[in-house]
């Protein structure tokens, strides 16, 4: 975990922080080669290329994976249909918890390919 990001957090009274907060350590956690910092104005975790970052609404947390078409496996809450993108949705901290294992691996599926 960076500064950086902490910093993030720190300046926003996010509804969500809880779920937030919760989905970065899981992602760090998920590969030690992961590493985070802030870019287009929101935390955004990479291994060789930018993996995903926070695209956070009030009613939900919202991870968008760039290159989310490419990550190999089956992914059921890994959502979208435009050739590159992907995006997880979580209403809450019980919904990132309850899927963590799902996105855990969706990140070791990303470092393991490059």
């Amino acid at each position: 975990m960076t500064n950086e990001v902490d910093d993030w957090f720190a300046q926003r009274q996010h509804p969500l922080t809880d779920a937030m907060q919760l989905a970065r350590k899981l992602i760090l956690d998920a590969d030690s080669r992961v590493s985070e910092s802030i870019k287009w104005k929101t935390p955004t975790f990479a291994y060789q290329g930018n993996i995903v970052s926070f695209n956070p609404s009030k009613k939900f947390v919202s991870l968008m994976f760039h290159r989310g078409a490419e990550i190999q496996g089956d992914f059921p809450h890994l959502e979208g249909d435009g050739r590159l993108v992907r995006v997880m949705r979580f209403a809450d901290a019980d919904e990132v918890e309850a899927t963590k294992d799902e996105l855990q691996a969706v990140i070791r599926s990303w470092c393991n390919a490059r």
